[in-house]
């Protein structure tokens, strides 16, 4: 699977950014509760994109890969997941009949709202950021439109205010942290964007927080215990025969 990583600049540095990642960006329980629960009984489960939400209580078979072509039978899986990764298949519908195709029980999907993903109060402060990264997600309704014969249900995932999975909203009530360039780095979304719209930016973020802007129009963030945002979990069950 192709990775993003944060060339903004065009010099980024790889062992850097894959130390920031793992510092940054790990598992966060309540959602890899919220997974276990969606994958059921499943035993067997295939994780495409071997992402770090894999189940230690599973046989889990990770690919690295996105799911267009993928080298297993029909039925092989009880179930199937991925996270964080259906943005970057080239073919969305054909990953997803793929997946299906080796699933006997659900698809599990961890992925953002596109729909949502500019709702958010940093999108006051780094536009091009988020209106970047809505562009990368599919729309819900057309991974719903390609698993039609499932009966597929949407979860709201609550962001937790100590969450440690660090995408951008991971951090609604901390937004201090947002100012760290390793924060930034662990983020696909900053590297959308050129390094002059990337300081711009944290400049005007920066000053909203010096200022007191933030804390006057979000500040009750500060002790809000979860945030709803964009992050979404879908389940995609077969229908009874």
């Amino acid at each position: 699977m192709t990775r993003t990583t944060d060339g903004s600049a065009g010099d980024a540095d790889s062992a850097r950014i894959g130390q920031d990642h793992r510092k940054y960006r790990r598992p966060e329980p309540s959602f890899a509760r919220a997974i276990a629960k969606a994958l059921g009984d499943a035993r067997t489960v295939l994780d495409v994109g071997a992402g770090s939400y894999e189940p230690t209580d599973r046989e889990v078979t990770a690919i690295d890969a996105t799911a267009e072509d993928l080298p297993f039978a029909d039925d092989t899986f009880d179930a199937a997941m991925t996270t964080f990764s259906v943005h970057e298949w080239g073919d969305l519908e054909r990953g997803l009949a793929e997946l299906r195709r080796v699933t006997r029980g659900p698809i599990v999907i961890l992925t953002c709202d596109p729909d949502r993903v500019e709702d958010f109060w940093l999108a006051e402060y780094a536009p091009e950021v988020l209106a970047t990264e809505a562009r990368r997600y599919p729309a819900l309704a057309r991974i719903a439109a390609a698993l039609a014969d499932d009966e597929v249900t949407t979860t709201r995932l609550p962001i937790p205010f100590t969450c440690v999975d660090g995408f951008s909203e991971a951090y609604y009530a901390r937004p201090e942290r947002l100012l760290d360039p390793g924060a930034r780095r662990a983020d696909a979304a900053w590297s959308s964007v050129d390094e002059m719209t990337a300081r711009r930016s944290v400049a005007a973020l920066r000053t909203a927080l010096e200022s007191g802007e933030w804390d006057r129009a979000h500040g009750a963030l500060r002790t809000q215990p979860t945030f709803e945002g964009s992050l979404v979990l879908l389940t995609a069950q077969p229908r009874p025969a």
